[in-house]
């Protein structure tokens, strides 16, 4: 499952030719930021150290989840989540995006080309839906309370401390491994699991082995569900998915 669980844990970031493809999907950033579209193209590095950036995001990591953690209802903490995401400007979100393109290609072909679409609805899509429900209001009805509150808090609590645990430093921008990219990842995944009741990963997303996270009904279902237990920063410990049994 050395694959997996690289996907499950490692990958919290966009591919950067999904979003040169994305034209729409770039213009409507470029709306949100009040940024031109070529911004979020150009490559850009701070040539800070990457020990500062540890540094620097600590305390944005810890006051963001301090905020988050508060919530009572789902509308609240779609609109935290919201306001959270909002702070990552685009050169942020290119950065992030380039992270995950990198980790992306070294998987295995045809693996690597069935589950790329997957993390770009698992991140693209569910940013973009975050964004658009709050701009909408639809947040401010949602007066339903937070399915598992303790286990809300305690997916806060593993943020920080598995953010600021990152792999160790080999890429040439130093800007990839900024402790906030990985906090993007769990604020997105905090929308999909709590807010919208859905699993972290997209229905249809193909993991090793062949096995698919899967809805029916009004139930989501996955073979994996149960298996991550000995990666306390997995955010599969904290989906609302089933586990699924083997056929």
């Amino acid at each position: 499952m050395t694959v997996c669980r690289q996907s499950i844990i490692l990958f919290s970031w966009l591919p950067v030719h999904v979003m040169r493809n994305n034209h729409r999907y770039f213009f409507w950033l470029a709306e949100i930021f009040n940024e031109q579209p070529g911004d979020y193209m150009v490559a850009k590095t701070s040539g800070s150290p990457e020990e500062d950036l540890y540094r620097d995001a600590e305390l944005r990591i810890r006051e963001a989840v301090s905020r988050i953690r508060a919530a009572e209802t789902k509308g609240d903490l779609g609109i935290l989540l919201a306001k959270e995401v909002q702070s990552f400007s685009l050169f942020d979100l290119q950065i992030i995006g380039g992270k995950l393109n990198s980790e992306v290609e070294r998987l295995p072909s045809p693996y690597r080309e069935a589950i790329r679409p997957y993390f770009r609805e698992q991140l693209f899509g569910k940013h973009h839906e975050l964004i658009r429900k709050y701009r909408s209001g639809v947040f401010t009805g949602m007066n339903e309370p937070l399915r598992n509150k303790e286990l809300f808090h305690t997916f806060c609590d593993i943020i920080p401390a598995s953010c600021l645990s990152w792999e160790q430093m080999h890429d040439r921008n130093p800007n990839f491994h900024n402790p906030k990219n990985r906090l993007f990842y769990y604020l997105v995944s905090a929308f999909a699991m709590f807010v919208l009741d859905e699993p972290g990963h997209p229905v249809g997303m193909p993991f090793p082995g062949g096995y698919t996270v899967e809805k029916r009904g009004r139930n989501y279902y996955c073979l994996i569900r149960d298996k991550e237990k000995e990666v306390p920063t997995s955010i599969c410990n904290f989906c609302p998915a089933l586990q699924k049994e083997d056929s």
